[in-house]
């Protein structure tokens, strides 16, 4: 009997596993606050240099405001004040309309800057002046802080192969807990930007373990629905985001609003429990028993435990005699698995790097920054429900696909869209941020299904790491605007587009078992790799177990092998 059967024996989506879900969703609701939290916490307000000095000279002491601001600031093609540069000396001839016959000098603020708190009472920008000159640091807190999210997925990966997911989602808690509210309290950017990263590779851990602990405990049947409602938390954790930042514009205040679901997270991770999957892998079949044991009693399938034994667990994933702990280094030691794995990080890398940057953009719309994101998160809510069915009916690798053509398109009808036209760039930016989200989805849940077991959290690991190096990329993509303005749109289009043609290298995984060790993935074609289950309404009465190898050549992609009828 293999453990997709006793899975599905003991209800592969009962109440054990809903719970399951269900407090994961406490945790998970942070990853997409903290990950497009830059959006807020980094906004930069309407702004203008200080002219405060010539005040205390008593060169303005009869003019208004904007009489000041005429005299002592050049003003930009749209009449609006220069944000960062003001006149040598005062050009008093501006008040009676009057033009010097050739351009004044102008040099950067001396005294620094002057905001508009309207919006917001005070972000990084404001707090340390990221602006003007100095704007490139302001995107450069976003890259630290994926970098720090690249640098923990490995690292998270690899433990967690070792030592387990339950401990290490721990571990992840209280890590985000202490650098989150240490950024918040910084005293300079510099400690800011430390602190981020390490807030960044905590965070890593819980992006990549607990997704993988609830895909493990379901059953073959509703593997899809578990990846598209484990999905979901990010359209909850953006909405979440909204109403916080909406009612916080401090932006210290915004870290500790944003982290506060992982304090009830801790104590809630007294009731998960540790994948079976794995501790049977790991041959700590005993242990797996137990858990398998609560899961058939919550789900009311207590008899269905009654002969299976430790012994059953560890014949049922066919685990061989063998201690061999496995590394990153693994993913590239065999044909397959390199095969695999390079194919996955080219299609990780392009997938975040074009999501994020039109995450981390959201200004360039059209709509202020609160509704912009609303309505991306209800377009990305909208399509992750439509995307389910996509996914039961053409399988993985053409939904990643068509998602991501389609997100290319729509950044393509952007480019030919006047900014005057803010209906339809919005509208065409909801679409193209819903089928990125998509593709990011689908990406979860393809990339678990491909690796084994043994191999499963360093392989998401590992695919996590190219993926948060194209998203700490993507801000630093949008200062080649000052080379041409239309490029970023252009490389992020070009990027998605490309992206699209590199699932024709890996194999459908629609209702196939997951491979338990790397002989599943390297065993050659039709020699009982047996990890095609068999479909849920089979044209004859019998019931036959299909195989099929894990990766093998397009060509061949549905060629399957009938084996004995039971």
């Amino acid at each position: 009997m293999k453990f997709e059967n006793i899975l599905s024996e003991v209800n592969g989506f009962g109440k054990f596993q809903i719970r399951l879900v269900l407090i994961q969703v406490i945790s998970r609701i942070t990853l997409p606050c903290h990950f497009v939290l830059n959006n807020f916490m980094g906004a930069v307000p309407s702004h203008h240099c200080d002219t405060s000095a010539l005040d205390d000279q008593g060169l303005f002491w009869n003019l208004t405001r904007e009489q000041k601001l005429a005299v002592a600031l050049p003003a930009e093609p749209d009449g609006s004040p220069s944000s960062c540069r003001m006149f040598a000396k005062p050009q008093y001839q501006h008040l009676y309309g009057q033009n010097s016959s050739e351009d004044a000098a102008t040099v950067p603020c001396p005294s620094g800057w002057v905001y508009d708190n309207s919006t917001f009472r005070s972000t990084i920008a404001t707090e340390w002046d990221l602006v003007c000159s100095r704007k490139g640091m302001n995107k450069l807190t976003a890259t630290i802080f994926f970098v720090g999210v690249m640098v923990g997925a490995p690292s998270f990966g690899f433990l967690s192969d070792r030592y387990g997911r339950r401990p290490l989602l721990l571990v992840s808690y209280l890590g985000t807990i202490l650098f989150a509210v240490l950024s918040a309290f910084s005293t300079s950017y510099m400690m800011f930007v430390v602190m981020r990263f390490f807030t960044g590779l905590s965070l890593a851990g819980i992006s990549i373990i607990s997704i993988v602990l609830n895909v493990e405990w379901v059953s073959i049947e509703r593997r899809t629905l578990c990846g598209i409602i484990t999905s979901l938390d990010a359209a909850f954790g953006n909405w979440f985001l909204i109403a916080i930042a909406y009612s916080v514009n401090e932006w210290r205040l915004l870290i500790l609003a944003v982290t506060s679901p992982l304090v009830l997270a801790v104590i809630c991770w007294r009731w998960l429990p540790e994948s079976a999957r794995w501790l049977v892998a790991n041959r700590k079949a005993d242990a797996a028993h137990r858990y398998l044991i609560q899961c058939a009693h919550m789900n009311n399938r207590s008899k269905s435990m009654e002969t299976v034994t430790p012994n059953c667990l560890l014949e049922s994933v066919q685990v061989e005699t063998q201690d061999q702990k496995y590394s990153l280094v693994d993913l590239f030691k065999t044909p397959n698995i390199r095969k695999l794995s390079i194919s996955l990080g080219i299609l990780w890398f392009g997938v975040e790097l074009t999501y994020y940057g039109i995450s981390l953009n959201i200004e360039g719309f059209g709509l202020n920054l609160y509704l912009t994101q609303f309505v991306f998160v209800s377009m990305e809510f909208l399509v992750k429900i439509c995307a389910y069915f996509f996914l039961e009916k053409i399988g993985r690798r053409k939904s990643v696909m068509g998602a991501s053509f389609l997100t290319g398109l729509c950044l393509l009808i952007n480019i030919f869209v006047s900014k005057d036209l803010w209906i339809v760039r919005t509208i065409m930016g909801s679409l193209g941020k819903g089928f990125s989200e998509v593709s990011c989805t689908v990406m979860y849940l393809y990339t678990m299904e491909l690796y084994p077991t043994v191999l499963r959290q360093n392989g998401m690991g590992y695919s996590a790491l190219v993926a948060r190096l194209g998203v700490a990329i993507s801000p630093l993509v949008m200062l080649l605007e000052d080379a041409w303005h239309m490029l970023p749109v252009v490389t992020y289009c070009a990027v998605a587009i490309g992206t699209g043609l590199v699932p024709l290298l890996l194999r459908e995984t629609l209702n196939t078992r997951l491979p338990e060790l790397v002989e599943d993935v390297e065993k050659p074609r039709g020699k009982g790799s047996a990890l095609k289950e068999r479909s849920r309404k089979p044209s004859t009465p019998e019931k036959a177990e299909v195989q099929t190898s894990l990766i093998h050549p397009p060509a061949r992609l549905f060629s399957v092998t009938q084996v004995q009828v039971e």
